[in-house]
């Protein structure tokens, strides 16, 4: 069987009234009628695809600055470098 998560939500009466008229039309519960529905929706929707590789630039830039240890004097940056980067 299938581990499902227990959650609890509110929705409006309107919304109530159609989720049991779906559910006795089809014979589903209404968790089921809700559980359709989100993936429903999320096969509509896409995500956006995470770029790994900038977060692997973004270690390595830390690593550099890590290994140059602690630095004598003023810092040689100035803010609006780093949104040049």
């Amino acid at each position: 069987m299938i581990t499902k998560v227990r959650k609890q939500i509110y929705i409006k009466p309107q919304q109530e009234q159609i989720l049991k008229r779906l559910a006795e039309l089809r014979g589903d519960s209404e968790a089921e009628i809700i559980r359709q529905a989100i993936d429903e929706y999320t096969r509509v929707i896409r995500f956006p695809a995470r770029d790994l590789m900038a977060w692997q630039e973004e270690k390595e830039y830390i690593r550099e600055l890590m290994d140059k240890g602690v630095v004598e004097g003023k810092r040689t940056w100035r803010r609006e470098d780093l949104y040049e980067r």
